[in-house]
């Protein structure tokens, strides 16, 4: 079992921002805002830490998270950075992105963060694009202290990072969730599980390493030596991949926080994956959505 019923209210941390299509429009985003809107629209109550600018794309993430009952307690304003923008470009059915310097989300203030936090904290989520800058960086190193277990979401987003620099970052990580040219960026090795034991071992990682393979499915290798494994569910109604990540993330967090096993929790992460497939952006404010997901499990 990932973990025990029960476990209490999850911290994401992390970037909040637009993603901007080639068509003009524009849809809220950012991996570790994605999880949290999907852990509360699942049934979760997570604390969204993270940081906006004084302008109108910062109200609206605002009212968003307010309509979808997220606390937004640790929301920061910052008035010297925009609200967070990247330009999605799809190319044959993948996105890229174009991610610019000097977000709201770089400029986190520790110091501003005050009693909203629990202590402890009983799951930590994170990236890795946010913590690329100093402020950031120390405002989730605080949280880390604080946290019993913590789940590092690998972002490797040119050009804002350094492969030593990631590692550092997900060392003494409970869970570490990666895809596979993060994996093989990151861990040398003969092979993927050659590298992900050598992962494993070189971070130091506390209980598994999930790894995500597109429409080729998953897999999850604990620490104990377990692998389990499953192709990714067919899609009939395909309209973009953005967000498949952070809802498999998503799910895997759900499991870890409700006692699911590995293969069930591997099981629903990639079919509720495959269903935001099936939207165009990351997330949907349709409740119908997420309730059809958790009769799925039930």
């Amino acid at each position: 079992m990932p973990g025990n019923p029960g476990q209490g209210r999850p911290v994401i941390f992390g970037e909040v921002l637009f993603d901007r299509f080639p068509d003009g429009g524009d849809i809220l985003g950012g991996a570790p805002f994605n999880v949290a809107w999907n852990l509360r629209m699942l049934g979760a109550d997570p604390l969204f830490v993270g940081a906006v600018g004084n302008d109108d794309l910062g109200q609206r993430v605002r009212a968003a998270m307010i309509g979808a009952g997220l606390d937004t307690s640790g929301l920061q304003v910052t008035p010297d950075s925009p609200t967070g923008t990247v330009q999605v470009m799809l190319e044959a059915g993948e996105p890229s992105y174009d991610i610019l310097a000097d977000q709201a989300y770089d400029r986190v203030d520790a110091g501003a963060l005050g009693e909203v936090i629990p202590d402890p904290i009983p799951l930590l989520y994170h990236g890795t694009l946010a913590l690329r800058a100093e402020a950031s960086r120390g405002a989730c190193n605080g949280l880390t202290g604080r946290a019993r277990r913590r789940f590092v979401d690998v972002n490797l987003r040119q050009p804002w990072y350094r492969p030593e620099v990631v590692l550092d970052l997900i060392r003494g990580a409970d869970f570490v969730k990666l895809n596979l040219d993060e994996l093989r960026e990151l861990a040398p090795g003969a092979d993927d599980a050659e590298r992900v034991a050598g992962l494993i071992e070189r971070a130091g990682i506390r209980e598994a390493v999930i790894l995500t393979a597109g429409a080729e499915g998953a897999g999850i290798h604990t620490t104990g030596g377990a692998h389990f494994a499953q192709a990714a569910p067919r899609l009939e109604d395909l309209q973009d991949p953005v967000g498949a990540g952070d809802a498999f993330a998503s799910v895997v967090m759900l499991g870890v926080l409700e006692g699911w096993s590995w293969p069930v929790t591997l099981e629903r992460a990639l079919g509720f994956a495959a269903a935001v497939c099936t939207l165009q952006g990351a997330t949907t404010s349709d409740p119908a959505f997420y309730a059809a997901a958790r009769r799925l499990w039930s």
